[in-house]
């Protein structure tokens, strides 16, 4: 195989590891977003009740309209979509990684049959 190559499959194996913990940190951050929005949807329908609506649906909709809320929606959206550009990185370096090995295996194969 060529140092081009090589070099190659070396900076991915270099990005997954630089980034393994960038990535572990953005699936975390959405997570702890995705429970937290719970929390403060129960939060914000305890303050509607307490503003005088008394059933459910109305707290509900209070809570979903409400600027803390959307706020939050907004900071979900970006975790999301960090962890996802992270991810889809991760799975172009694994997959030069696997391009690499199967063209050695041709090469190996190819120099058997000669």
């Amino acid at each position: 195989m060529s140092d081009e190559t090589e070099i190659n499959i070396f900076r991915s194996l270099d990005f997954i590891r630089d980034n393994a913990l960038a990535l572990a940190k953005a699936k975390s951050e959405r997570i702890y977003l995705e429970e937290y929005r719970k929390t403060t949807k129960a939060i914000l329908m305890q303050r509607a009740e307490n503003d005088g609506h008394k059933t459910t649906a109305s707290q509900e909709r209070e809570a979903y309209a409400h600027d803390e809320y959307v706020r939050l929606l907004g900071a979900l959206a970006a975790a999301v979509e960090e962890e996802e550009r992270l991810r889809w990185l991760m799975v172009g370096a694994q997959a030069k990684i696997e391009v690499w090995r199967s063209l050695g295996a041709n090469q190996r194969a190819e120099a058997k049959s000669v």
